[in-house]
C-alpha cells in the first residue's frame, strides 16, 4: 500500500517532519486550534486552514486505503487478482479509479450478461475475443454460433447466441476502467448542462425564468446555477441535462475496442459498443458527473457559508454595558427586555408605539423608566417587521438625554429559531418566545459570537442554496468554523453559556457543563488551575483548552490573556528582566519591545511560541474583533416603495453569494448586488470586495414591488464613511426633560 504520509508532503508542500509532527499530535489528541496556536514549533507554523486541510486528505487516504485492502481481499477470493491489477489497485489515489477498476468483479445483480453466461456462452464469447484482432483467420461466426443452440438452456438459435455473447462482451467493455475513465473527462470537458421549463409553466409564471433556455459548459458551470438547476429540477419546474456528442464518444471506443478486419466481426462490435454505451455507461457516467459536479458546487458553496458565517460570528461586539433588546411588532407590540453589562437578563415589558398616541405615550414613558432605572447603554432593535418605525420611536424618545444610548439595529435571523429551542427553554423556562427572542436580539449586540453559538448555524441566514447541499458536510464545516471562531478570540470562564464553552478546544458538551456546575457552586473560579477539580477536567483537557480560557480579574494576570499556563514561566522571566511585577502586567506593553527573543528560546519553547506571547503582552486582554461600527439608515426610506431608482444609500451587507452580495438598506428586504455591480473593475470573487457586516454605500438601480426585487450597485461611488462609531457612554444619564414633558411632546404629535 501507499505511504500516506509521503503522499501529503508531495500534495501539500509539506517537509515530512510537519507532517509527521502534526499527525503525531492529532493522534495524541490534539485540537487543531491548539496545534495551531500552540505547538508551531512541532508543525513549522502550519495555520489553521493547512491542519485542516492535511486532516480532511488524510482521512480520505486512510479512508481509500481501507477500501483497497476490502477490494483486494474480494478480487482475491474470486482467484482473479493479477499482479498487474495489485498493482494499479495499490497505486490508486482517487475512490473513483479504484471502484472503476473494481467494477468487473463486483458482486451484481442478474445482469443480461449473468444470464448469457448462465446459458453457456461465455465460450462463444471468449471465441469472438479471440477474433477481435487484425491478423485473425477468417470464420463463420454465425457457423461458430450454431455450436451453442442448446433447447435445454434456451438458446433457440445462432442469433440469440451471438445476442448472449454481445451481452457478455458488451459488459466487459462497459467495465474497462481506462474507457470508463476516459468517456467520463470527456462529458466534464466537452459536456453541456442545459435546461428548459417545462410546457406547463408560461413564460413569467415561475422562479426559474432565466433557465427558460440555459446552458453552460460543464466544466465552467458556476456552484449557485448548478444548484439552482437541481432545484428547479426536484421542483417539476425544470428539464435539466448534460449534453454531449455520443457519436463522438461511440466512435473513440469503437477505435479503441475493434480491432478486427473480418466485416461479421466488425460489425458485431460496432454493435455491441454501441449497446454498452448506450445501456451501460452513458447513464452512469452521466449520473457520476452529475453527481461530482454536484459535489464541488456543495464546496464552494460551503465554502460561501463558512467565510460568511465566520465574518458574522467575529463582527465586532458593541461590549458589555447594559443593554435594552427589542424585539419590535405592530399589532402585537414590542418586547423590551434589559440585560445587564455580564448578559443576564433583568425585566421585561411589552410596548405599543404603534397603535394609536395614547399606546404610543405610555410606551415612551415606559420605554424611558427602564434606561433610566438600568444605566442603559446600548439599545438592540431587531430588524424585522417594524424594525424601522421602532427605531425611530426610539431615536425621539432618547434624543434628549445625555448621554443618550447607542441605539442599533440588529440583524435578528435565527433569533425565532433560537427562541423556541431547548438551549432557550432551558435558560428560560418561564418566558414567552417573543421575549427569549428580545433577549437574543440585545445579547447578539453585546457579543455577537456568545449568542450566536446558541443557534444553529445554518437557520442564521447566511448561506447560499444551504438546503440543498451535502448537510453532513455543511455542518462539518460550520462546526470547524465556530470552534475556530470561538478559539480565536478566546472565552471567558466565568460568564461563557454552556454553548459557547462546548467549542473551546478540548471542551466537550459534559465537560462544559461540569464547569457550569462548578461555576454556580462555587461562584466563579479565580484561577485557571482551578479547573483541574471540575470533574473529567484532567491534564490533557486542560493542556488543551486552558489557553482559550480566560479569567478577568483573578488571581494570576495572565490568566485573562492568551498565554498558555505552560508558558507562564517564561513570561515571569521576561518580566524579572525588565524589572516589572506582573501585578503591573499593563506596563509590559511598552517594554517588550525591547528585548531580544533569542535569549528565551529553550528545547520546550521557540520563536513562533515567544512572538505569540510578545505580541500579547503587548496587548494584553485585548479583543482580538475589530472596533464596533454600524450603518446610519436614511430617514424616511422604511418601506421598498419609499425607494427610487438613483438613490445613494448606506446599508449593511447581510449575505455573500457567489454571484453577488445581499445589501439591508433599511426596507425589510435585502437589495442584492450583483456581481458585475460590485466595483468599476472585474470582479471574480464577490468575497474579494465586500463581507458580512460590511457598511456600504449602494445606488438603487430598479425596483419590483411585486416581486420584493430590489437591484443596487457599488459602482461609482464615493470612499466608504465610517459612520457610526461607538463610544461607550458613561453609566448614568442625566435627564434633561421631565415624563410630563415627555407626555406633552408626544401628545403634539
Amino acid at each position: 500500500m501507499l505511504n500516506i504520509a509521503d503522499i501529503l508532503v508531495r500534495e501539500l508542500s509539506l517537509q515530512p517532519w510537519q507532517v509527521n509532527n502534526t499527525l503525531t499530535l492529532l493522534a495524541e489528541g490534539g485540537t487543531i486550534p491548539f496545534i495551531a496556536r500552540y505547538r508551531k514549533e512541532r508543525t513549522g507554523e502550519l495555520d489553521e486552514l493547512q491542519l485542516r486541510a492535511l486532516v480532511e486528505r488524510y482521512e480520505y487516504l486512510s479512508s481509500l486505503e481501507e477500501r483497497k485492502a476490502t477490494v483486494l481481499a474480494s478480487i482475491g477470493e474470486q482467484g482473479k487478482l493479477t499482479d498487474a491489477l495489485r498493482l494499479r489497485i495499490e497505486q490508486c489515489l482517487v475512490k473513483t479509479e479504484l471502484e472503476d477498476l473494481y467494477l468487473p468483479y463486483k458482486p451484481k445483480k442478474r445482469t443480461r450478461a449473468t444470464v448469457a453466461r448462465e446459458k453457456g456462452l461465455e465460450p462463444l464469447a471468449d471465441a469472438i475475443r479471440e477474433l477481435n484482432v487484425p491478423d485473425a483467420a477468417p470464420v463463420d461466426i454465425e457457423q461458430l454460433a450454431s455450436g451453442f443452440i442448446s433447447e435445454e438452456r434456451g438458446v433457440a438459435s445462432t442469433r440469440e447466441a451471438l445476442a448472449g455473447a454481445a451481452d457478455i462482451l458488451a459488459e466487459e467493455v462497459a467495465e474497462q476502467a481506462d474507457l470508463r475513465a476516459h468517456v467520463r473527462n470527456h462529458l466534464y470537458e466537452h459536456g453541456v448542462f442545459s435546461s428548459r421549463i417545462n410546457e406547463e409553466f408560461p413564460e413569467g409564471s415561475t422562479k426559474y425564468e432565466m433557465y427558460r433556455d440555459w446552458s453552460r459548459p460543464v466544466r465552467d458551470i458556476p456552484a449557485h446555477n448548478l444548484l439552482a438547476l437541481r432545484r428547479g429540477e426536484a421542483d417539476g419546474v425544470l428539464r435539466f441535462e448534460l449534453q454531449f456528442d455520443e457519436e463522438e464518444i461511440i466512435a473513440w471506443i469503437k477505435r479503441k475496442v475493434s480491432q478486427s478486419s473480418d466485416q461479421a466481426v466488425e460489425a458485431l462490435y460496432a454493435a455491441l459498443i454501441r449497446d454498452a454505451f448506450e445501456r451501460l455507461m452513458k447513464h452512469t457516467l452521466i449520473g457520476e458527473v452529475r453527481y461530482e459536479s454536484k459535489q464541488q458546487a456543495d464546496v464552494i458553496s460551503i465554502q460561501t457559508f463558512e467565510n460568511n458565517l465566520r465574518e458574522l460570528l467575529l463582527a465586532s461586539p458593541a461590549g458589555m454595558k447594559p443593554t435594552l433588546g427589542i424585539d419590535p411588532g405592530f399589532r402585537t407590540g414590542c418586547k423590551v427586555v434589559t440585560i445587564d453589562r455580564t448578559g443576564k437578563f433583568l425585566e421585561h415589558q411589552t410596548i405599543y408605539p404603534h397603535t394609536g398616541e395614547h399606546k404610543r405615550r405610555e410606551a415612551a414613558r415606559v420605554l424611558l423608566d427602564m434606561i433610566q432605572r438600568y444605566h442603559t447603554e446600548l439599545i438592540a432593535i431587531g430588524n424585522g417587521t417594524a424594525g424601522r418605525e421602532t427605531d425611530s420611536f426610539v431615536k425621539e424618545v432618547i434624543q434628549d438625554l445625555d448621554p443618550a444610548p447607542v441605539r442599533v439595529l440588529v440583524n435578528e435571523s435565527g433569533a425565532s429559531i433560537y427562541s423556541a429551542s431547548d438551549v432557550a427553554i432551558n435558560e428560560f423556562p418561564d418566558l414567552d418566545l417573543t421575549v427569549r427572542g428580545a433577549i437574543s436580539i440585545g445579547r447578539r449586540l453585546m457579543d455577537p459570537l456568545a449568542e450566536m453559538v446558541k443557534i444553529d448555524a445554518k437557520s442564521i441566514g447566511v448561506g447560499q442554496y444551504q438546503h440543498d447541499v451535502d448537510q453532513r458536510l455543511l455542518k462539518r464545516k460550520l462546526d470547524e468554523t465556530v470552534e475556530s471562531c470561538v478559539n480565536f478570540v478566546g472565552v471567558n470562564l466565568n460568564t461563557a453559556s454552556k454553548e459557547l464553552l462546548g467549542y473551546v478546544a478540548g471542551l466537550t458538551p459534559g465537560v462544559a457543563k461540569s464547569i457550569i456546575d462548578v461555576r454556580n457552586e462555587r461562584g466563579g473560579f479565580r484561577n485557571r488551575r482551578d479547573l483541574l477539580a471540575v470533574p473529567r477536567f484532567g491534564p490533557k483537557t486542560f493542556e488543551q483548552a486552558a489557553g482559550f480560557l480566560r479569567i478577568r480579574g483573578g488571581e494570576h494576570p495572565l490568566d485573562n490573556t492568551a498565554v498558555h499556563p505552560e508558558s507562564y514561566h517564561i513570561v515571569e522571566t521576561i518580566a524579572r528582566d525588565l524589572d516589572v511585577s506582573l501585578e503591573r502586567i499593563e506596563e509590559l506593553s511598552a517594554k517588550v519591545k525591547e528585548i531580544d527573543i533569542a535569549r528565551y528560546v529553550s528545547g520546550e519553547i521557540g520563536e513562533p511560541t515567544l512572538r505569540d506571547i510578545i505580541r500579547e503582552l503587548e496587548k494584553p486582554g485585548r479583543d482580538p474583533r475589530e472596533s464596533f461600527r454600524m450603518a446610519e439608515f436614511t430617514e424616511g426610506i422604511n418601506e421598498i416603495r419609499d425607494l427610487n431608482a438613483g438613490m445613494v444609500l448606506e446599508g449593511v451587507v447581510t449575505n455573500v453569494a457567489n454571484f453577488g452580495a445581499f445589501v439591508d438598506i433599511g426596507v425589510h428586504q435585502d437589495g442584492l448586488v450583483h456581481i458585475s455591480q460590485l466595483a468599476d473593475r472585474f470582479v471574480r470573487d464577490p468575497k474579494e470586495v465586500v463581507k458580512v457586516g460590511q457598511i456600504v454605500r449602494v445606488t438603487v438601480l430598479e425596483i419590483d414591488e411585486k416581486l420584493k426585487r430590489i437591484s443596487l450597485s457599488m459602482k461609482q461611488q464615493p470612499a466608504q464613511k465610517d459612520k457610526g462609531a461607538v463610544v461607550a457612554g458613561k453609566s448614568g444619564h442625566k435627564e434633561k426633560f421631565s415624563l410630563d414633558d415627555l407626555k406633552n411632546k408626544f401628545t403634539k404629535r
